[in-house]
C-alpha cells in the first residue's frame, strides 16, 4: 500500500535577501531569517504583486512581493470538524474549491524552499519510519507552485502531482509541484492564463533530487 501522508515539513534555510535575489522579488514586507515551516505556521510566499487587482492582467507590470501567509487554507465549512488544521496541499485541481483561485493568476504564488520532507519506507534494519529530506541538485533555493486564498487569515496551499520514480519507490503517491529553475516558468505561474500555467504541474525529475534520511525519532530537520 502506498503512503498517503502529505508533506508535513519543509525548510527555507535562506534569509529574505537571498530569496529576493533568487526570484527578483521585493522582500521588504517579510524579514524572514530562515528556518523550517510546519502546518499552521506563517511562511513567505512570492506573489505577482496584484493581490487587490482581480480580473484581467493590468498592462502595468507590478513588482513581485514576498509576503507572509499561513500554511493551511481553511477548509469548507462542511469539513471543519474533521480537519485538525487547514488544507496544506491542493491535489484535485478541478475541484470547485480551487478552480476560481487557480484560474486567476493573482491567487497563484511561489513558495520558496530549500528542502522538504516526505515519509519513506520503514528502515529494513529496525523497522522505524524514515524521514526523507529532499532538495534540488540544480537550484539551492527552489519554488513550489502554490495557491492562496483570502479569508479571515490569508493562507496558502502547495500543489501536488503524481510522485516521480524515486518517491514511488519509497511508497509515495504524490509529491509537491516544484517549478524548474527558469525565470520564465516562475513568470508563467504568476501571470499566465491557466491553460499555460497548468503545464507546469508535473513531477520533478528523480535525477535532480538529492536525499538525506533520518529516523522518525530524529525530529530536527537537517540543515
Amino acid at each position: 500500500m502506498r503512503a498517503k501522508t502529505m508533506t508535513m515539513l519543509y525548510r527555507l534555510d535562506a534569509p529574505a535577501a537571498a530569496v529576493g535575489r533568487a526570484f527578483e522579488t521585493d522582500t521588504r514586507e517579510d524579514p524572514w531569517a530562515g528556518g523550517y515551516v510546519g502546518p499552521g505556521q506563517f511562511a513567505p510566499v512570492l506573489t505577482a504583486g496584484r493581490e487587490a487587482i482581480a480580473g484581467p492582467m493590468p498592462r502595468t507590470r507590478q513588482p513581485r512581493r514576498m509576503i507572509p501567509r499561513l500554511w493551511g487554507v481553511m477548509p469548507p465549512q462542511s469539513a471543519m470538524d474533521t480537519r485538525p488544521h487547514g488544507i496544506l496541499t491542493a491535489r484535485n485541481l478541478d475541484s470547485p474549491f480551487w478552480t476560481g483561485n487557480l484560474r486567476n493568476p493573482e491567487f497563484r504564488c511561489l513558495v520558496p524552499a530549500t528542502a522538504f520532507m516526505e515519509w519513506g519506507r520503514p528502515s529494513p534494519v529496525d523497522g522505524r519510519r524514515r524521514q526523507l529530506w529532499l532538495s534540488c541538485a540544480d537550484q539551492p533555493i527552489f519554488a513550489f507552485a502554490g495557491v492562496w486564498k483570502d479569508s479571515e487569515v490569508p493562507a496558502f496551499a502547495i500543489l501536488t502531482c503524481e510522485a516521480n520514480a524515486a518517491l514511488r519507490a519509497e511508497g509515495r503517491e504524490t509529491m509537491p509541484v516544484i517549478l524548474p529553475p527558469d525565470p520564465k516558468a516562475h513568470e508563467t505561474w504568476l501571470r499566465a492564463g491557466w491553460d499555460r500555467a497548468q503545464t507546469l504541474v508535473q513531477p520533478y525529475s528523480s535525477s535532480l533530487l538529492s536525499c538525506s534520511q533520518t529516523h522518525r525519532s530524529g525530529t530536527a530537520p537537517p540543515r
